[in-house]
């Protein structure tokens, strides 16, 4: 089985050498890592040059420039691997994860594997933070994560089946992991994994907050929400008809 990781990157030099170091630690010769590459201006250009020349299972690509959410998608349409992991820049996975996870998957026959995360702060330590499934009172649901989104990317895994109906993430999803996580549990099944398998990072340019927006953006939302599931709805008959082609 080949495993995937993706990853948007967007200037994150600061912490990227121990998320790439406790990454590739626990992939195989035949796995890979794909970082889509939005931007590098503080430097970390060299930086991924190095690591690159270091390990080959490195593909560096360059990101479509266009936020988070295309950055990802371009990241995992580059992926290869049987599973995808979705992957942060600044995170630090915990020895075991990838381990752990591929279990979960054995165990459960799930599309897709949502797992627990430790909040730490800028230099890695515990901050006092309840873990993150607390926090978000993560559980499954397509309501449940209509009214709360409990699917944070950098704690996803899914199945390679799941890309015909994924792919293209529509315009007005908000953001990537939603998505997937909905999709999945449209098409056969999410399991959680209530340990926590990665250390997540919070500092001052996270790009998922934990607080809501104004009244008006969280009805907008919503509505985008909506339309996209009844998008997923389509695209799922239509792979039911044998439509779907990649």
């Amino acid at each position: 089985m080949k495993l995937s990781v993706a990853m948007a990157y967007y200037n994150g030099k600061k912490y990227i050498n121990e998320q790439l170091s406790s990454i590739l630690g626990q992939l195989g010769p035949e796995d890979e890592l794909v970082i889509s590459v939005d931007g590098a201006e503080d430097g970390s250009y060299d930086l991924l040059d190095e690591w690159i020349m270091r390990d080959e299972r490195l593909i560096l690509v360059k990101g479509p420039g266009r936020g988070v959410v295309r950055n990802f998608e371009h990241a995992i349409k580059q992926c290869s691997g049987d599973v995808i992991f979705l992957s942060d820049q600044d995170d630090i996975w915990k020895p075991g994860k990838v381990r752990k996870v591929l279990w979960a998957f054995e165990k459960s026959g799930a599309l897709c594997i949502l797992h627990n995360a430790l909040p730490v702060d800028e230099e890695g330590r515990p901050n006092g933070e309840s873990d993150l499934f607390r926090l978000r009172k993560s559980r499954r649901g397509i309501l449940k994560n209509f009214v709360k989104n409990s699917y944070m990317g950098c704690c996803m895994a899914f199945k390679k089946e799941l890309l015909p109906l994924i792919l293209p993430i529509p315009k007005r999803m908000y953001m990537h992991d939603y998505w997937i996580g909905t999709a999945a549990e449209l098409t056969g099944k999410v399991a959680l994994l209530k340990e926590p398998l990665i250390c997540y990072r919070r500092h001052g340019n996270n790009v998922t907050e934990m607080h809501h927006g104004s009244p008006g953006f969280m009805l907008k939302k919503r509505l985008d929400i909506l339309l996209c599931l009844l998008e997923l709805r389509r695209r799922k008959k239509r792979i039911g008809r044998g439509g779907s082609k990649r």
